[in-house]
């Protein structure tokens, strides 16, 4: 256990060394830094709780969610009436409820009859709270009514709100290393916390990245009729009227229940025309979309389709032939920004109602230095602690257990500068904490270094056997911490994934420092001793 080859010699000082190069650009000023090459620009940027940034709090339309089920339920009516073929003699929206009109009461039944399976069971029944989640009953004796219950609306809020959270989390911090905070507030409302906000330009971005839906849906364009002989005679049923966007076409006249959604797309990206080399969005759907879209594009060959985005028309190409891979190009006059913003937002997935801003600020780390100044205070009075402590107990190799965990603080600092990782106050905790946990496996070593001493072995032979057979046990107690960890970064968010960061991160580290730091200088001091007058070290 105690033989270090060469090799193994030379990686370890190559990793602490990469760990102090890693570390060294966190603490040059902004200038010196900006003059480093580009390839060793990295460090770890600092919480919202540290350096200030973004503060916006949003609320999402609830009556947006209600006329969007309203509308598809629109839909589903008519397709199930037609299933049952009972004829009616009117389907529309009013007061937020669908409305069905039939010629006969006796009608009246068999339509009542074919939609009483749409009401879904909300709620838990064991708590006394189950419901149905629409409201169907006769408002007439030729007319039928719809309507969403108000528990219903509450359920569906909540899912929305939830779903919200985690759009905005992948759009603002895809890779989960920027530490965002968002939150729910109240029954309607989220607030955004994203650290590092200084110019006006960044906070612009954030707002586009919050207003904007991304709701994409595919629609059919009506085969015959034009928008503006809709305008002159009668919306057809079934059709509306889309408006376009400025780079798109004319307003259109399209079928109003989607063919395919942007749920079902599963990748979107920034792509260039091959014709005309004009930016364009490559997009690819999942399975069951490609087989959607394939059929769709095999049976309307000729016919026009129209690309909407947040209910604004952004494209209407023509089915040429039948597309049966499942991929495709959405082109409308987009810049070279246009098409890597809305790459992003179609990637991280639509927003499931509209969100306002209703407050907003930049927020000043008034007690950020302070609390860097006292994490710097915490963490040098642990180490110093655990340093007398170490040395006073085990002597020289106490010496070697606190440069293990002086460097066991430099790695941490430097994976966290390598992975763009963002320190927070609980951070800064984290690491405090692991100063501790890092000295914590030599104690387990040295005490069992201790234990075979007494035991009658040779010093040799006692160091040996003490980094030997405590190695499972340290493995064991570590991984089930790190385990922890790991929970709490997938599942926390905002302070707690801040903490989890840290956590694993030592984890990792301690075990590093630990079997290959601590027991290289072991080996390098039992080489240094005469092999027959080797002192008991402990």
């Amino acid at each position: 256990m105690l033989q270090f080859t060469r090799w193994k010699t030379i990686a370890t000082l190559v990793v602490c060394l990469l760990g102090v190069l890693l570390t060294w650009p966190n603490f040059l000023s902004k200038e010196r830094f900006e003059r480093l090459p580009a390839f060793a620009q990295h460090k770890f940027g600092l919480g919202l709780d540290l350096r200030g940034g973004a503060h916006l709090l949003t609320t999402m339309d609830l009556d947006e969610l209600r006329k969007d089920w309203v509308t598809n339920l629109q839909a589903e009516v008519r397709n199930k009436l037609r299933e049952a073929k009972v004829p009616f003699t009117g389907l529309g929206v009013q007061a937020g409820a669908v409305i069905v009109n039939f010629a006969s009461p006796e009608l009246l039944d068999s339509g009542l009859k074919a939609v009483k399976s749409m009401a879904q069971t909300i709620g838990n029944g064991v708590t006394g709270n189950s419901g149905l989640d629409l409201d169907i009953k006769p408002a007439g004796p030729n007319q039928l009514t719809l309507s969403p219950t108000e528990p219903a609306l509450n359920e569906r809020a909540t899912t929305a709100i939830g779903a919200a959270i985690e759009v905005i989390r992948k759009r603002l911090d895809p890779d989960g290393t920027k530490e965002v905070a968002v939150q729910r507030q109240g029954r309607d409302r989220i607030l955004v916390q994203q650290p590092g906000i200084e110019t006006e330009q960044e906070l612009t971005v954030i707002r586009d990245k919050l207003r904007q839906a991304a709701k994409m849906t595919f629609h059919l364009v009506h085969p015959t009729m034009t928008s503006e002989e809709a305008k002159q005679t009668k919306v057809p049923a079934g059709y509306s009227l889309f408006p376009a966007t400025d780079r798109g076409p004319a307003e259109e006249l399209i079928e109003t229940r989607p063919v395919l959604t942007g749920e079902q797309l599963k990748s979107a990206s920034p792509a260039f025309d091959q014709r005309t080399n004009d930016p364009v969005i490559a997009f690819t759907f999942n399975s069951a979309g490609a087989r959607i879209f394939g059929k769709i594009s095999s049976e309307n060959i000729g016919r026009r389709f129209a690309i909407v985005l947040d209910g604004k028309v952004i494209s209407a190409p023509v089915f040429r032939s039948a597309i049966l891979g499942g991929s495709g190009e959405i082109s409308g006059n987009f810049t070279v920004q246009d098409v890597q913003q809305l790459s992003t937002l179609l990637q991280s997935g639509s927003l499931p109602a509209k969100l306002t801003i209703v407050e907003e600020r930049v927020v000043g780390a008034s007690l950020g230095q302070d609390s860097i100044e006292q994490g710097k205070r915490a963490g040098l009075i642990g180490l110093v602690g655990v340093a007398a402590f170490m040395i006073f107990a085990y002597g020289l190799f106490g010496v070697f257990a606190v440069v293990g965990a002086a460097l066991h603080v430099v790695l941490v600092l430097a994976l966290m500068s390598l992975l763009g990782s963002t320190m927070t106050l609980p951070g800064i905790a984290g690491v405090v904490l692991t100063i501790g946990m890092a000295v914590d496996a030599n104690v387990l070593i040295y005490e069992r270094i201790r234990e075979e001493l007494r035991n009658g072995k040779t010093p040799l032979s006692a160091i040996d056997a003490g980094f030997s057979r405590a190695y499972a046990t340290i493995i064991d107690s570590q991984l089930t911490t790190f385990i922890a960890g790991l929970l709490m970064f997938a599942l926390g968010s905002g302070p707690i994934k801040g903490f989890a960061v840290t956590l694993t991160l030592g984890i990792i580290t301690t075990v590093f420092t630990a079997f290959t730091v601590t027991r290289m200088l072991a080996s390098w001091w039992v080489q240094a001793q005469d092999r027959k007058m080797v002192p008991a070290p402990l």
